[in-house]
């Protein structure tokens, strides 16, 4: 299974500057075991606030409990905090994507579906079979890059490329199901333990 983890980190006031140091390059040489064991996949940085210390991760297990085990042994784990979220295969995961788009950015966008309850149930069905195929082509050109089911009905994930946010949107705003979707995007950016080679 995959798992969406974002983890938030609070440093205790008047920790030395050392130790910081310390138990971040911990992390960093334990990230390096975790990918290289197939648990860690990607690793970004969300939009963050001033004095915020967060991530975004992908992370792969047999299950909760295995995962458990995993965000355990990270050293960080000591002034951290993890949310959860398992990711189930959606039919038009394009993994692995077929093309990439070399120094674009990447986004996190979560899809709802929320259609009215007087839309035909036909123009729905029309749409979902449009939207397999405008997937696979949008893979082939190297926006979309994974797809996930979110718990709850009707909810999704997606990491995507893209020049900037506008050109995204844009890409969005065109997909057969958008007349039923709320989108909420965020902007992710580089982490240094990301163990990714196409993250640049």
């Amino acid at each position: 299974m995959e798992y969406l983890v974002t983890m938030t980190t609070r440093v205790p006031e008047g920790t030395p500057e050392e130790a910081v140091a310390d138990i971040r390059a911990r992390e960093a040489a334990h990230s390096r075991q975790l990918a290289g064991r197939g648990h860690l996949l990607r690793l970004w940085r969300p939009p963050l606030r001033p004095g915020e210390w967060r991530t975004l991760g992908l992370f792969a297990a047999d299950d909760d409990a295995r995962l458990e085990e995993v965000l355990a042994s990270m050293p960080l784990r000591v002034w951290r905090t993890d949310q959860v979220t398992p990711l189930s295969p959606h039919p038009n995961d394009p993994s692995p994507a077929a093309a990439g788009r070399p120094g674009a950015r990447e986004f996190l966008v979560h899809f709802t579906l929320e259609a009215a309850e007087d839309t035909p149930a036909q123009d729905i069905a029309s749409a979902t079979v449009a939207e397999a195929s405008c997937a696979r082509e949008l893979a082939a050109r190297g926006y979309l890059v994974r797809l996930w089911r979110l718990p709850g009905r009707g909810r999704a994930l997606g990491l995507w490329r893209a020049e900037e946010p506008a050109e995204l949107a844009a890409v969005l705003e065109a997909l057969p199901l958008a007349p039923w979707m709320t989108v909420e995007t965020t902007p992710l950016g580089e982490h240094p333990n990301d163990p990714s080679p196409s993250a640049t």
